[in-house]
């Protein structure tokens, strides 16, 4: 599974500075999107932070990488754990749109076994 996600993002003349002012503002919606990668252990990502390795790779394409805390929460189990993860991004810019394509890590699945 690769997960993606679109913003907004206006063409500017300060491209990396706007990049990082966008992630600090979409702080919830990157959580729900990071937490897609953990649904299946029941997980959420809270407090995302931008580490400061942002990198533009050409005009319109770069990476980054998010450190969040994932929080694994059961009120029936007793259960309520954290703990402090991170993933690599890349990204894409499509100037003509003003749109940027956030694109998750890929986490092959694995499909059912054969009996």
């Amino acid at each position: 599974m690769q997960e993606t996600w679109s913003f907004d993002f206006p063409t500017s003349k300060t491209p990396k500075e706007d990049l990082e002012s966008l992630l600090k503002e979409k702080e919830k919606d990157l959580g729900i999107f990071l937490s897609y990668y953990y649904k299946k252990e029941g997980a959420v990502a809270e407090k995302v932070k931008l580490k400061p390795d942002l990198n533009f790779e050409s005009e319109t394409t770069g990476s980054f990488t998010l450190e969040f805390d994932l929080v694994h929460f059961n009120a029936c189990l007793a259960i309520h754990d954290q703990a402090k993860e991170e993933m690599k991004m890349t990204f894409e810019i499509d100037p003509e749109s003003e749109k940027i394509k956030l694109i998750g890590a890929y986490w092959p699945s694995r499909e059912m076994d054969e009996i």
